[in-house]
């Protein structure tokens, strides 16, 4: 048997339908009632976060993937999909940025391989460390596969790794990073992954040296699948280079 809503109820439920179309102001929704959508994209383009606070987010990120992880190589997958999604979408809003000077170029979606690494080495990796990348590389005996060296990695810097996970890197969250942009720009990949340096999954490239006096120093593996190439080779012939 159902009973009938009572006065009160009746009362709040009018005042929630006269209310309809205004938001009242809590932590989304503030007092001028301007939410993020509404900032310009230019806004925030120089803002650093602190390192501080990085740390702690990172930390807390890494704990999170921690719990329930069969070994290594989980945990590095589970950073690497926690980074994904966030390449998505700062490939997007990198893209929709609009140039701070007219002496600028500027910034179009890449449609090759070289352009779509330049893009992620220096535009992507200056709005997250604010500097570029140290050193970007082809694979002497794989076409399809490059590599992005980084000396100091920020991301390995607020991290103590036991020693009976040595082989972890922590800059999976930076590959799956890599990953979604390759992805969103439509340069399909067979996988990206993170290794240190003196690591030996790494392929050899010209020019390689080892770790030095970078013991951080990380190398972000990128696999292009065969039609990215197939597609760069048409591309090329068609224009003549």
């Amino acid at each position: 048997m159902t009973q009938a809503p009572s006065k009160s109820n009746s009362q709040n439920l009018s005042q929630q339908h006269n209310a309809r179309g205004t938001v009242a102001p809590n932590l989304r929704y503030p007092s001028n009632k301007k939410t993020i959508y509404d900032r310009n994209l230019n806004r925030s383009k120089n803002a650093e976060l602190s390192r501080a606070a990085f740390a702690y987010l990172f930390v807390e990120m890494i704990s999170y993937a921690q719990k329930r992880v069969k070994g290594i190589a989980d945990l590095e997958a589970r950073l690497n999909t926690q980074g994904y999604p966030l390449g998505l979408k700062l490939l997007d809003l990198l893209l929709s940025r609009t140039p701070t000077s007219s002496a600028q170029p500027p910034t179009t979606r890449p449609t090759k391989i070289l352009p779509l690494l330049q893009f992620i080495t220096t535009t992507l990796w200056r709005h997250l460390f604010n500097r570029p990348a140290d050193a970007l590389e082809r694979s002497a005996e794989n076409a399809s596969e490059y590599m992005i060296s980084d000396n100091e990695p920020l991301v390995n810097q607020y991290i103590s790794v036991p020693k009976e996970m040595s082989q972890l890197n922590p800059m999976a969250l930076v590959a799956g990073i890599v990953e979604g942009v390759c992805d969103g720009a439509g340069f399909t990949t067979r996988g990206v992954s993170a290794h240190w340096a003196n690591g030996t999954s790494v392929p050899e490239a010209s020019g390689t040296t080892g770790p030095g006096m970078w013991p951080g120093k990380t190398i972000i593996l990128i696999r292009f699948a065969p039609e990215v190439l197939e597609r760069e080779e048409i591309l090329s012939r068609g224009s003549g280079t």
